[in-house]
């Protein structure tokens, strides 16, 4: 087989064409990540977001997000980000959208492909740290209609949200109801081992309704994804309750 940089059809090489490229010729976005996480926590969605300290939104509260490396690929990016400005890592991350409205950011063209990340509450506290909050997301909407979403910290004061970033939460959020029910992304936003109440509860939390009890249980015991521990719940006041654990955790 030929090689790509040899002489097509008795023109020049690629090798020549690449090394007098003008890369300059064509206006180029800047490329930016920026991260949703979520997890839930007392019956509601909660995310940890950062208080701009520069123009432009100074003051207001952003996704943990910042510009791509040249040689940087997007997930490591998301990853890189998200552990530097929350300390998180080994989190799940998962490509959400990309948002390109050419009036998303007054200082020049930026083009941003969000991530959404998913944790067990028992990590949101891990997060926090100066210029770092955790807030409650607040959906004004139901089902997977989609739309922003609000922000309120944990004195029940509005967050206000920079640039586009009430649309990329409440897409995670959307995202998230849709793959809820068929694969088993709901396990990441619960420690390895769980009750079924747990579940249950993390289940109507991401929904924004009830579910039925009985069916709920019934179709997760049946569905092959858990697996008890042999173990109960320590340390409660009432009958301990049975500890599961996601069968394929790192089938996700």
């Amino acid at each position: 087989m030929a090689s790509r940089r040899s002489t097509v059809a008795g023109g020049e090489s690629e090798a020549r064409f690449l090394s007098r490229y003008d890369a300059s010729r064509f206006p180029r976005p800047s490329l930016a990540v920026d991260v949703a996480l979520v997890a839930a926590k007392d019956g509601a969605l909660r995310t940890v977001v950062v208080r701009r300290t520069e123009h432009p939104e100074r003051g207001r509260w952003a996704l943990p997000g910042g510009f791509v490396g040249i040689a940087e690929g997007l997930d490591a990016a998301a990853a890189r980000i998200l552990a530097a400005k929350t300390g998180l890592s080994g989190v799940f991350l998962e490509q959400l959208y990309t948002f390109g409205d050419p009036a998303r950011d007054p200082r020049t063209r930026v083009v941003s492909v969000a991530y959404y990340a998913l944790v067990d509450a028992g990590r949101l506290d891990a997060a926090v740290r100066e210029g770092v909050a955790r807030a409650r997301i607040v959906v004004p909407w139901e089902g997977e209609t989609g739309g922003p979403v609000e922000l309120a910290g944990d004195d029940g004061a509005d967050l206000l949200l920079a640039f586009d970033h009430p649309d990329i939460l409440g897409m995670a959020v959307k995202r998230l109801r849709g793959k809820l029910d068929y694969t088993p992304i709901g396990f990441q936003l619960l420690p390895p081992a769980f009750t079924l109440l747990e579940l249950q509860r993390v289940h109507e939390t991401v929904l924004g309704r009830p579910v039925n009890k009985d069916s709920f249980r019934r179709r997760m015991l049946a569905s092959g994804q858990l697996e008890a521990t042999g173990e109960s719940q320590k340390d409660v006041e009432h009958r301990p309750a049975e500890l599961y654990r996601f069968a394929r955790r790192s089938a996700v």
